[in-house]
């Protein structure tokens, strides 16, 4: 059988070597001031276990608690929307739009004022970039500063990606990422919360260590959580992020070559970049099947693919159509839907070889 080609696999290959005895909690503070130097140093950045994690610490340093209502992006993974409930607030989910897949600011806005007629203010917006490919950020910047909103900016598939210039993570009052195994800069589990101040982080980090006060016995007026990522991780995070621009160039070859060996095939479209002010980083290529019967053929192309040692993934199912979240408001068509139902995700790993590349992709056109 020929070898596995997984969707997206992390590039880590780096020399740990290092003595465990060595590793300390320096190392932590060390992948911190890497990532807020990419940040240009306008941000201070928290390392912690996992990207829900920082999303959870968002949440609770923008006041969000029981009762309150939080705006959030329907198709999404469901790590983003968890966090919410965990606070014991009300997701109120908002559709798609055409151009980036991601939150539609229209939608956005019409959720709002119909929460406020409602008499419910919503506390916070969570906006993603799907797939690494950045959202419409500022019309929804601008909705949020125009109905004094915080916003939460979950940038987890989104390291590299930049609008006008700026970096993804870095437009909201709180941003997060993620280092998964599967994503483009990896630590094998781990995220990180982007705060716009040195007095956020410090709050941040006493929630994510339990919430100690400074006494010297152990004493706690609040609850507290186990987030903060272990110095191995960031050990790996370290020498990882100095690799990104290699690892940001692979993964636009590779969505480069789907998009021309793919260009004759009339019901194939491809998630693109719709104005030269967006970089997507191209976490995962990512096409739409215009055929009939198209959720038949994805099963079945999922079937032979499978076969064939090949992992591919389809959409997010969108969080308002999921039997956990059906009881909460909606604001939106079926523009969410339609891309679940046609959205295919092909492998886009670092470590991919050009022979993987034409196999997929000569395996995908035969069967279409």
């Amino acid at each position: 059988m020929q070898h596995k080609i997984p969707l997206s696999e992390s590039h880590i290959n780096i020399d740990l070597k290092t003595s465990f005895s060595s590793i300390d909690i320096d190392v932590v503070a060390e992948f911190e001031k890497s990532l807020e130097k990419y940040y240009d140093y306008k941000k201070s950045v928290l390392a912690v276990n996992s990207g829900t994690s920082a999303i959870h610490l968002a949440l609770i340093l923008s006041g969000v608690e029981k009762g309150d209502e939080v705006l959030c992006q329907s198709l999404t993974y469901v790590a983003t929307i968890n966090p919410i409930i965990y606070q014991n607030a009300t997701p109120i989910f908002i559709d798609s739009e055409q151009d980036t897949w991601n939150m539609c600011p229209i939608q956005l806005e019409r959720a709002i004022k119909d929460r406020i007629l409602k008499g419910k203010k919503p506390k916070a917006i969570v906006v993603v970039h799907l797939y690494g490919m950045p959202a419409k950020i500022d019309e929804i910047v601008a909705i949020s500063r125009k109905y004094n909103i915080i916003l939460i900016e979950d940038a987890a598939e989104a390291l590299g990606a930049e609008y006008k210039g700026k970096k993804c993570g870095a437009f909201g009052d709180f941003g997060i990422l993620s280092f998964n195994n599967n994503k483009i800069v990896s630590t094998l589990g781990g995220g990180a919360l982007i705060c716009n101040t040195e007095i956020e982080k410090e709050k941040a980090f006493f929630y994510a260590t339990q919430a100690k006060e400074n006494e010297r016995h152990y004493e706690h007026k609040v609850i507290g959580y186990n987030y903060r990522m272990n110095s191995l991780g960031a050990l790996i995070g370290i020498a990882q992020l100095k690799k990104l621009k290699t690892y940001l160039k692979k993964r636009r070859i590779i969505n480069d070559f789907y998009k021309e060996s793919f260009k004759n095939f009339s019901g194939v479209f491809f998630l693109k970049e719709h104005s030269a002010s967006i970089v997507s980083n191209h976490w995962l290529s990512c096409i739409l099947l215009e055929v009939e019967e198209v959720a038949v053929t994805k099963h079945k192309l999922l079937d032979v693919l499978k076969k064939n040692n090949i992992e591919i993934r389809f959409f997010w199912k969108p969080m308002h159509l999921q039997p956990v979240f059906k009881e909460y408001p909606y604001y939106g068509g079926e523009i969410a839907e339609n891309l679940f139902q046609k959205g295919i995700c092909l492998p886009s790993g670092s470590t991919l070889l050009k022979n993987d590349l034409i196999r997929i992709s000569e395996c995908i056109k035969k069967f279409l």
